[in-house]
């Protein structure tokens, strides 16, 4: 098994490409697209060969994307038809059952719904244009955006700020007014309520 990123100079086709979670924040991704639309192809095939997507190769040598779900997303919608991948891990001699295992333990997966409930692994979409809206995640992209926390290297951190999200705001309130809500995540996220998230960045007695 490979223990380091080897790039794969063969492009892979971005509607092959397999999700390891179930949801994405459609905000995020629109603003994916926005970025796209608004640069050139040539500046789009120099961004897209500095973030080559990270997979894992699965059953039947299938590419499972650990991270840039919004970017893949995006890319899709936009008609791209292919994309640079970095292979993390040959786990293509595992059967399907044990695949998914692995993935799940090693932090290479998501399994939770839209309303952050923890799902079977038959419930991940098998492509990209199948991933569902959590409006939460969108909130948390935000989030970071406005510094309300740090990037961090913990695998799916921003869907532990949108879950943390979600039992703070309502649904309601996110759907009416997006920007009502961000304030209200913005100042939650500084609390000591949220000290236990990756990347908090609230106030500290030092």
């Amino acid at each position: 098994m490979m223990s380091q990123r080897e790039p794969l100079l063969n492009p892979v086709a971005v509607s092959d490409l397999r999700p390891t979670q179930i949801t994405v924040g459609m905000r995020e991704v629109a603003l994916k697209r926005q970025m796209i639309r608004s640069q050139s192809a040539r500046k789009t095939g120099t961004f897209l060969g500095s973030h080559m997507i990270p997979v894992v190769l699965g059953p039947k040598k299938r590419n499972y994307v650990t991270d840039h779900h919004h970017l893949a997303r995006a890319l899709l919608e936009e008609g791209v038809r292919d994309v640079l991948v970095t292979v993390i891990s040959d786990l293509s001699g595992l059967d399907k059952d044990a695949f998914f295992v692995v993935l799940d333990n090693r932090g290479w997966m998501h399994p939770f719904d839209e309303n952050g409930k923890r799902q079977p692994y038959d419930a991940i979409p098998k492509t990209m244009a199948e991933l569902v809206d959590d409006p939460y995640r969108s909130m948390a992209g935000e989030l970071r955006r406005q510094g309300g926390f740090a990037k961090d290297t913990t695998p799916f951190s921003e869907f532990l700020w949108a879950d943390f999200l979600r039992r703070r705001i309502t649904p309601g309130a996110v759907a009416k007014n997006f920007d009502k809500a961000m304030k209200e995540a913005l100042r939650v996220s500084k609390g000591k309520d949220a000290d236990y998230l990756p990347g908090w960045c609230g106030p500290t007695s030092d």
